[in-house]
């Protein structure tokens, strides 16, 4: 009977975005692989077979000119890297399934076998672009698509590009994507992404996408048309089928036909367009069906802003593990990424985090509890029924808190389902201090007892450690050996070490000594710095600025007001309510792109028509010298009405 249980187990499939071959991952990077590791071993400990698929994305114009600028060859910079890559993801303990590369052979063969099938059947058209090229993204954008002039996914520098290429009719699927994605509210998560995607991209219309290349040469050949090779993204997306035995002949393996479509692709938001609008109009061009879910997650930062090699501020996981340990540095990574907004890292909260969670809450809690059980009973103890109000909501906690893991990882809040476990362990802890084993130790009459709150304790303590194990797996496995269902280690090991932040930062600094000069208070702005100075107006009370709420909104709609060559009228989201606010930013914006974004609004401010229109509030924008206008808007991805304070 268990047998046949066993056979029948649900499969499923997860993938993370194959990682570019242009350096080492950075901690941000490393994030992606072990959120997806979390969530591949709970659903192994649920019953799943799981089939987990990580790797390397090696084609592009921007390996070709690093690999030039290395003095040796894009497959040999590739190797290198991704040999690099591969070591972090094992030096994070991560139980991925496969590692492909797309340059292996087999990956390149059926590439060029989807890009001619997908050529034959009309999807596929030879022609010429011209616009603007971003090298690091491997994207080609309009003029109308950049942001201040560069690039909208990344902020770099463009440059204009012209040359024959081959391109996708985009359009041929998008009523089909569009449709696909309104029945399935589950397919882009968080929903904020799959806002953007429908506002941003789907609605206003698609453009047919370029998918090959003539100004370079390491990429996959076009096998019909040599002087082109396949574009990067193309090549880079194909690996979720290629991987497990896609064949665009028909002869595709039993392990694709049992793992695909893939229960979940793992990927960081920037680029969410390319998995929840390229790759599934590529695969309904193939006849597949979609991936069940895309989860956009957010990003990590360092705590000074974004990571940067020039400021000396990147973070690699290598360096963190030297410092904090493998599994410390696993629960800092999930425990601090909300699901939506961008978490931050930094030194001093990484040493924070590990005194006060795991070597104080847990590791602590484990210590006294081996040492009170070999203290008092040679290492042994069993449950001796000596039961007291106390002990029940302990039990409650403990038989409650796999539920709400499950609840939270099924929604794939990671960093809830671990705060879970730590709060059973929170828990354990505010019993020993209700219980306060010790003085029971002094009165022989309440031997039954102690031994009854020792084995509590044991017991809840394992059902923590066990489900740990799919964050935290050594450290799962260390406890649960120095409990032994209720017969103790002779000696507790110390699982995490308090460390010193100041020792700590003195390491940091021989390891990263600043390189730049940060001004001292007062000193006056460089002299090619630009600066505005305005008429100051005059001083207000903090009551009178505490009668101005402000607060963030999001533009769910925008239109131009047609009696004005100025304005433009947006529906802004904020909270549950909308407001209509008009804005003379016309000349800066156009309607289309106001959509989408998250702006701070001036809530409170009296109703007014403009141009006959109503307006409700004030958008927020900043002006330079030369009058042009920049909206202002969060740091980080706030929700619609969180209060700016």
């Amino acid at each position: 009977m268990s047998e046949k249980v066993n056979q029948q187990k649900p499969k499923y499939y997860i993938t993370t975005a194959i990682a570019y071959t242009s350096g080492k991952p950075h901690i941000g990077n490393t994030y992606e692989i072990v959120l997806a590791d979390a969530i591949a071993r709970y659903k192994r400990s649920q019953g799943y077979d799981v089939f987990f698929q990580t790797g390397t994305d090696e084609h592009g114009q921007k390996i070709e000119l690093k690999a030039d600028e290395a003095g040796i060859s894009p497959k040999e910079f590739v190797d290198n890297v991704s040999t690099e890559i591969k070591r972090i993801w094992d030096l994070m303990d991560t139980s991925y399934d496969k590692f492909i590369r797309t340059t292996d052979a087999d990956h390149e063969k059926q590439v060029q076998k989807i890009f001619k099938k997908l050529y034959d059947q009309g999807d596929i058209y030879k022609g010429y672009y011209e616009g603007m090229y971003c090298t690091p993204c491997e994207s080609f954008f309009t003029e109308s698509q950049l942001v201040d002039g560069k690039c909208p996914d990344c902020g770099r520098e463009v440059q204009p590009a012209k040359e024959e290429a081959y391109f996708f009719k985009m359009s041929k699927y998008a009523d089909r994507l569009i449709e696909h994605i309104n029945t399935h509210p589950e397919f882009i998560q968080p929903v904020s992404r799959k806002n953007e995607m429908m506002n941003n991209f789907l609605l206003p219309g698609l453009q047919d996408l370029c998918v090959s290349r003539t100004s370079f040469k390491w990429g996959i050949p076009v096998d019909f048309d040599d002087k082109h090779v396949v574009y990067v993204w193309l090549d880079a997306l194909t690996n979720y089928i290629t991987g497990i035995g896609y064949d665009a002949d028909g002869d595709s393996t039993e392990q694709f036909a049992k793992l695909w479509p893939a229960d979940l692709h793992l990927i960081g938001k920037d680029i969410i367009r390319f998995h929840t609008i390229y790759w599934p109009i590529f695969l309904m061009a193939l006849g597949l069906p979609l991936p069940k879910q895309v989860f956009g997650h957010p990003w990590l930062l360092q705590g000074d802003g974004k990571m940067s090699k020039s400021k000396g501020n990147v973070l690699y996981a290598d360096e963190l593990v030297d410092f904090f340990g493998v599994d410390a540095v696993r629960y800092f990574v999930l425990h601090e990424m909300p699901f939506e907004n961008d978490g931050v890292i930094t030194w001093e909260l990484m040493v924070e985090r590990l005194n006060s969670d795991l070597a104080n809450t847990l590791g602590n809690l484990v210590n006294r509890t081996v040492s009170m059980t070999n203290k008092y009973f040679g290492g042994t103890v069993t449950d001796k029924g000596a039961a007291e109000e106390v002990d029940a909501d302990l039990k409650a906690v403990i038989e409650n808190t796999p539920k709400a893991v499950d609840e939270k990882m099924e929604g794939l809040r990671v960093a809830d389902a671990i705060t879970e476990i730590f709060n059973l362990f929170k828990r354990c802890n505010k019993y020993i201090d209700e219980t306060m084993p010790w003085v029971l130790a002094k009165d022989e009459a309440k031997k039954d007892r102690l031994e009854t709150v020792l084995w509590n304790l044991i017991q809840g303590i394992s059902a923590g450690a066990e489900l740990l194990e799919s964050f935290m797996p050594s450290t799962s496995r260390k406890i649960l050996e120095q409990l032994g269902g209720g017969h103790v280690t002779d000696k507790p090991e110390i699982l995490f070490q308090r460390l010193d932040i100041e020792e700590v930062m003195k390491k940091v600094e021989e390891l990263h000594p600043h390189t730049e000069k940060e001004p001292d208070a007062g000193e006056g702005s460089s002299e090619n710095e630009a600066v505005i100075d305005i008429e100051p107006k005059d001083e207000i009370t903090f009551d009178q600025f505490g009668a101005m709420q402000f607060q963030v909104g999001e533009i769910i709609a925008c239109e131009e007001v047609k009696k004005s060559r100025k304005l433009l009228c947006s529906q802004v989201k904020i909270g549950s309510q909308v407001k209509q606010i008009v804005s003379g930013i016309k000349a800066h914006y156009t309607a289309e792109e106001m959509v989408g974004k998250k702006v701070m609004v001036l809530v409170n401010l009296k109703p007014a028509k403009l141009a006959g229109v109503l307006s409700e509030g004030m958008l927020l924008c900043a002006e330079d010298a030369e009058g042009n206008l920049s909206l202002m808007v969060p740091e980080k991805d706030m929700p619609a009405g969180a209060e700016i304070c």
